[in-house]
């Protein structure tokens, strides 16, 4: 195959990739009133059990209510950024969910409610290393949605040894 061809089918493949992922954005947004929508939360709550691995409870039950109020902050976050951070938070959290952009963007084969936590953990490395920007960047945006909200949270300091705030 010569360079001109490969440089076309390259550039023609990311074309038809971004016109189906916009146009996936405004039929489903990531984001309704601020809120994550059920898909991103599913996107939220894989990508933070395998961010957080070992940090996590390991009773289940314990997990599953860590990873939901992880959730409800993300989404108390999310409402106090401005509008333009909400719409690229929309677009990731609306692209993820879909089979192009958990193959395309987060190199992720299994779906999110069938993936393990070492396949998304890969997944979100993967992203990390990337020599694609656009991978690295969703990869940090993954991240800082995981990691702020779940750090502040008090059911996470003691992983931390942090005993809290001093009182004033």
């Amino acid at each position: 195959m010569q360079r001109r061809t490969l440089l076309k089918l390259g550039i023609g493949s990311a074309i038809v990739l971004a016109a189906a992922g916009g146009a996936v954005a405004l039929l489903q947004p990531g984001l309704v009133n601020g809120k994550l929508t059920a898909p991103a939360r599913l996107v939220l709550k894989r990508v933070a059990q395998a961010m957080l691995a070992g940090t996590l409870p390991p009773d289940a039950a314990a997990q599953e209510a860590s990873l939901l109020a992880l959730i409800e902050r993300a989404d108390n976050f999310i409402a106090g950024t401005p509008q333009s951070v909400q719409a690229e938070l929309s677009q990731l959290f609306a692209l993820l969910p879909t089979m192009a952009g958990r193959r395309g963007i987060a190199g992720l084969s299994a779906t999110w409610d069938t993936a393990t936590v070492a396949e998304v953990g890969l997944a979100l490395q993967g992203m990390r290393a990337s020599g694609t920007e656009l991978k690295q960047q969703a990869y940090l945006g993954l991240h800082d949605m995981v990691c702020a909200p779940y750090f502040s949270g008090e059911e996470s300091w003691a992983v931390l040894s942090y005993p809290g705030p001093t009182a004033v």
